[in-house]
């Protein structure tokens, strides 16, 4: 099984690439403490992953840290699962009936090119600094990619399914449900998956409009400080968090699709 990691495609078990991905991160752990120990890099820059963790493990027991992470996790859950509730059936719309979709596809696509950094004053105009600016700057940077990915989801059903439903009797309704739903499930759940870690990655934009909770607060206030370890380990959460929610969808991904 191990000779397939090194073939095209090769096939190997989950627990050899497990195994595999945990070397590996080891080996990058390692190479980065012996740069910081070594003088390599400033500390102040980069310290190492030894006083990074130290300064994890202080925040977990002085700073409230599974508070911040508790707080982080409802807004972006909450922003994502708004964008997807939206942006599923406006993206099925958008692919399914043309006049839809030229409607909305120029306007979707000109919003999706704007950084969201740059509509930060705009959305405190609009909504103030309360937690509907931050939860509207993670809709912002998730409903607009999710939408068009959806769009091309039920594009790429292929016309011989919805054909042969129609000559079997089957009402648009039947079509929508039965054929083409089922069809785009497998790219939309994996979808879903990228742009929920997008939204994750815009947190830091939405925590740092008058925030005093969630990681992003946390972290923008150790910069002010320069305390570079406390701002990694910050960041090193938002990884980890987003890496076990990647598995796990990785994981329902498979067992819902076990076919593909």
């Amino acid at each position: 099984m191990i000779s397939g990691l090194f073939k095209f495609r090769g096939k190997t078990s989950p627990a050899i690439e497990a195994t595999v991905g945990v070397i590996a991160a080891a080996v990058l752990l390692l190479l980065w403490e012996g740069s910081a120990r070594g003088g390599l890099v400033s500390p102040q820059f980069l310290p190492a992953p030894s006083r990074v963790f130290s300064a994890l493990w202080n925040m977990l027991l002085n700073q409230s840290l599974l508070y911040h992470v508790g707080v982080s996790f409802a807004r972006v859950w909450g922003a994502f699962l708004i964008a997807a509730a939206m942006a599923i059936p406006i993206g099925i719309m958008m692919s399914s009936y043309r006049i839809v979709g030229a409607s909305l596809e120029p306007v979707i696509d000109f919003i999706r090119y704007l950084p969201v950094p740059a509509l930060v004053p705009l959305s405190i105009i609009w909504f103030g600094v309360g937690e509907t600016t931050k939860i509207f700057l993670l809709w912002l940077g998730t409903f607009f990619q999710l939408v068009l990915f959806v769009a091309d989801d039920m594009r790429r059903v292929p016309n011989e399914y919805v054909e042969v439903a129609r000559t079997l009797g089957a009402s648009s309704r039947n079509v929508m449900t039965d054929v083409a739903l089922r069809s785009m499930a497998p790219s939309l759940v994996d979808n879903l998956r990228i742009t929920l870690g997008w939204c994750w990655t815009y947190l830091i934009i939405a925590e740092i409009v008058a925030a005093d909770s969630g990681i992003g607060y946390l972290i923008w206030t150790a910069r002010r400080f320069i305390k570079t370890p406390e701002v990694i380990a910050g960041v090193v959460v938002i990884g980890l968090i987003g890496l076990v929610t990647d598995q796990l969808l990785r994981l329902l991904h498979r067992s819902m699709f076990r076919y593909l």
